[in-house]
């Protein structure tokens, strides 16, 4: 076989060991050396990999804000921020009708904005606000899938960790793509509240009441915030201000969260250790599927199969929306058996210089922010989309009185607000580069 026939093969067989339950680190690192001492005729070329791309892939200094970050949402999580910004939503809109839910999907973006982690936001913010909800009477349904879809607004929201990684395989600025994520996570959060309130109006019977807060209530529930408010604004506000690089926010913010979980008496030496031993976990992991992802992406590299696409694609003379539909559906399946780390580290390199060659009317570095912004919400969708949604699985486990098939259909109008979302961003760009422009 040709070197592209090789690059080609490699995507089904890899698609093959990730449904037969292998690991997708090892299952890219594996396929990765195989392919490209097939290529390359000799297996010099990958065992010199083995001593020279370790190395140069975890001495990127961008990848170190990683672990910082989730050491943020880990010190989070501990610390009762999760409380606090679910009670003073609550405090606000929890006496409408499905208000306690619209408070969840506010107090899920409050806490993405600290932890950065969809997985995470979501188990956090279901332990917290489940319980809430079924004492008010909501619906199971209603109830697990407005915590499943505010769960995503963990990578959406900056900071993300998903990010990140995007901004180090396109070689992009990672805080022109915080500021990127911005209007699509407020888009975002607003879209699930719209659509609490359209599901309890056409199923009054979902979603239960409960007294309005009085405003002494109000007043001290929005208090209790101020440490969220500070840490985001901290670590946002410095990073564009030039006062830090994103790792030395992350660095700041991490530190700060510590220090607020400490002083509230929810971090003691036992959760300092099960935090960072958390932490160091999550990074082994994540940094073994970059690992497998690079070696990977080099055996694709030795095939030409991502060069070669884009040629092809460009002489087929397609138009380059129908184009970026194309590939914006493919995340949408892939988002049925993938989990969103895995989908960009290997997607990526090869959508990318795909939709790269096509011409969108933007210059090339508006383009690649855009396009990362709707990759990341179409991730996003992957989370909540049956039948292997990973948010799904986590509210669903929550609740073991609610049959899986009942989240599975309560999450269907999320997704829709997605998708809508999703068109809305790719007719008009501006709304994801709007703060971009303006500050830069």
């Amino acid at each position: 076989m040709s070197s592209l026939e090789y690059g080609l093969w490699s995507i089904p067989l890899l698609l093959v060991l990730i449904f037969l339950r292998i690991p997708i680190g090892l299952a890219m690192f594996g396929v990765g050396l195989v392919g490209t001492s097939l290529v390359t005729g000799t297996t010099v070329p990958a065992l010199a990999q083995l001593k020279s791309l370790v190395y140069s892939t975890f001495s990127n200094y961008s990848l170190s804000i990683v672990p910082l970050f989730l050491l943020m949402g880990q010190f989070a999580t501990r610390g009762g921020m999760s409380r606090a910004l679910f009670r003073a939503a609550e405090t606000l809109v929890g006496h409408r009708r499905g208000g306690v839910a619209m408070a969840a999907v506010a107090a899920c973006g409050g806490f993405g904005a600290i932890c950065g982690s969809s997985l995470a936001t979501a188990a956090t913010m279901g332990q917290v606000a489940l319980p809430e909800m079924r004492r008010c009477g909501y619906s199971g349904a209603l109830s697990t899938a407005c915590l499943a879809a505010g769960g995503t607004l963990g990578i959406l929201i900056p900071p993300s960790v998903v990010l990140v990684i995007y901004a180090i395989l396109t070689e992009q600025n990672i805080a022109k793509l915080f500021m990127a994520a911005f209007v699509p996570g407020i888009l975002a959060a607003a879209g699930y509240m719209l659509t609490v309130s359209l599901y309890v109006r056409f199923r009054p019977d979902s979603a239960g009441s409960q007294p309005r807060a009085s405003g002494k209530e109000r007043l001290q529930a929005l208090i209790a915030v101020w440490p969220v408010l500070t840490i985001f604004i901290v670590v946002i506000g410095g990073i564009y201000a030039g006062l830090f690089t994103p790792t030395e926010g992350a660095a700041v913010g991490a530190a700060g969260t510590g220090l607020v979980a400490w002083a509230n008496r929810d971090l003691g030496w036992n959760g300092l250790k099960d935090a960072i031993l958390s932490t160091a976990a999550s990074t082994g992991m994540i940094f073994f599927i970059v690992l497998g992802a690079t070696v990977f992406n080099s055996f694709l590299a030795f095939s030409q199969l991502p060069q070669q696409a884009a040629g092809f694609v460009v002489e087929l003379g397609l138009n380059p929306w129908a184009v970026l539909v194309l590939i914006l559906i493919c995340y949408l399946v892939f988002g049925c058996i993938m989990d969103s780390l895995s989908m960009i580290l290997l997607t990526i390199p090869i959508f990318f210089p795909i939709v790269s060659a096509l011409d969108f009317g933007l210059p090339p570095e508006e383009f690649a922010l855009w396009f990362g912004i709707l990759v990341l919400i179409v991730v996003e969708v992957g989370l909540i989309t049956p039948p292997v949604g990973m948010n799904l699985f986590v509210i669903n486990s929550m609740a073991p009185d609610v049959p899986l098939g009942r989240t599975y259909r309560g999450v269907v109008p999320f997704i829709a607000s997605d998708i809508i979302r999703v068109a809305i961003l790719v007719l008009f760009p501006g709304l994801t580069l709007f703060l971009v422009r303006l500050l830069y």
